[in-house]
Formats: C-alpha cells, structure tokens, sequence
C-alpha cells in the first residue's frame, strides 16, 4: 500500500474502450459489404442483409465503446473524481461515509451486484459539481437500480410516495435545489434509503478487481484523514 507521502493522483483506465477501433472499422467492412451485395442483385439479398444486420451491431458497439471516456476517474489526497461521457463529478473524502460492494438480499443469501456503492454524508456538494447532463444521464442509467430497490421494500406504496417526491424541489440544509438536479437529489436519498448507498459506480468502469480498487479507496481515505492530523 501507498505511504502517506505517496499519495499523487492515481489514474482509473476502463476496459471498456478496448477493441473499438476493430469494432468499428468491422462494422464499416460489413456495411460495405452488405452495400455492395444489395447491388449485385436480389438474389443476394439475404446475404447482404446479415452483412448489414452484423455491421450495423458491430459498428454500433465499436462507436460506442469510442465515446466512452479514457480515463474513468483519478484519486488523490481530496477524493475521487468520476468521470462519464455525459459529465464529471467530483466526491471529497470528507463527504464519503462508507464504500463497498452493492448487495441485496434474496431470501436467505446475499447477492452481490456489479455496482460499487458510496455513501455520502451530505448530498449538496455532488449537486453543487455534477454537471446537469451527467445527472439526467445517471437519472436514466439507475432505473434498474430503482426496481431493484422496488423489488426489496414490500411497502411499494412508500416507494411510489418517494419517486413522485422527485419532482419537487430537494432542500438540504439552507440549500434548496430544483430540476434535474432536485431530481437527482431525491434519488440518491431513494437508493440511500432502501438499497444502502447514494452514488453507485459501475464496476466494468474498473481497470482491477472491485475487492482491490474498493481496498484502495479506503486505503486513499484514510491516509487523507492521517495527513491533516
């Protein structure tokens, strides 16, 4: 582990641009490919229509995989900062009060999901960060996580009270908050309440193992916290 002076700013690479390149330039063969058929005759049309099919996929996933971001996020002696195709978002570690892995329970065992969850002591500094199209985005990409709250609180009367709280304004404090970002607010406190954690990180946006990057986090944190004493 990293001593306290060794604590410079650290870099998380995700995997998930790897092969885009060979995605999409496949994508544009069998595009071409499937072009050329249509032109030979009818008689290739089928053919050219799975050409077409698998390059339209191919190039779609290659796109994709292009526009996610380098690097996913940084961590250093403040915090950690998350970075998404839509935006960034900057977490001190003075506003994380626990990391770990999302679990839920079902029925007698616990299940773990593909999501590394933070939670924060206060929300109004992520809505003073994030910028507004990352929290329409994260509003759009955490509705599996919102039915899988769904799925844990038997009282869905309460959880429909909260969502369409959403819509009005989100006050913390002194600081009131409206919009998408009032909307992001009363999510986070959503997923807070029912699954444990009010900003959830996917864990294909990680270069190493979640036990590994989770252990360094912490490790981060705490070293942070030991150099301002």
């Amino acid at each position: 582990m990293l001593k306290p002076s060794e604590l410079s700013s650290l870099l998380i690479k995700s995997p998930n641009k790897r092969n885009g390149y060979t995605l999409t330039c496949a994508g544009a063969i069998g595009l071409a490919v499937a072009i050329g058929l249509f032109l030979s005759g009818s008689h290739l049309f089928a053919p050219g229509m799975v050409c077409f099919a698998l390059g339209a996929v191919s190039a779609v996933l290659g796109i994709a995989k292009l526009l996610e971001p380098e690097i996913t996020m940084t961590i250093d002696a403040s915090g950690m900062h998350y970075f998404h195709r839509r935006g960034e978002v900057k977490v001190s570690w003075h506003n994380i009060q626990r990391m770990d892995q999302l679990r839920i329970s079902q029925g007698l065992e616990s299940l773990s999901l593909p999501y590394i969850g933070i939670k924060l002591k206060t929300v109004g500094p992520i809505l003073d960060t994030i910028s507004l199209r990352l929290a329409s985005g994260l509003l759009t990409e955490q509705r599996p996580l919102l039915m899988t709250a769904s799925a844990q609180d038997e009282d869905l009367s309460t959880l429909e009270d909260q969502i369409s709280a959403e819509f009005t304004p989100f006050i913390e404090g002194n600081d009131r908050y409206k919009g998408v970002l009032a909307m992001f607010g009363h999510r986070c406190r959503i997923l807070a309440k029912h699954l444990g954690f009010h900003l959830y990180i996917a864990t294909d946006a990680l270069d190493r193992p979640v036990e590994e990057f989770i252990a360094l986090m912490r490790h981060y944190q705490h070293q942070a916290m030991l150099n301002e004493q």
